[in-house]
């Protein structure tokens, strides 16, 4: 879908406090998710503007924001599960 929202927390509700924590306490995840989060606001952008990129370079930015949130996300599944024990 075109200009839908992919916030971190949005995709990830059951990890809202693994999130924050990391975000909080985690400078590499912190520097990461800002990363992802301007990615996906570029993308949005430019999805609002009519994509005035070329779809190979579109497909690209969406390739990376898909392999930043990847990171992230097995992140908080293995912060998630050190704190459940």
């Amino acid at each position: 879908m075109l200009n839908e929202n992919h916030a971190f927390i949005l995709d990830f509700p059951e990890l809202k406090l693994d999130i924050v924590h990391l975000n909080h306490d985690d400078p590499a995840f912190k520097a990461e998710l800002q990363k992802y989060h301007k990615l996906d606001y570029d993308i949005r952008q430019l999805e609002i503007s009519g994509s005035p990129i070329d779809d190979e370079n579109m497909n690209t930015l969406k390739h990376q924001r898909m392999a930043l949130k990847d990171i992230l996300y097995k992140q908080l599944i293995k912060h998630h599960e050190m704190v459940s024990n």
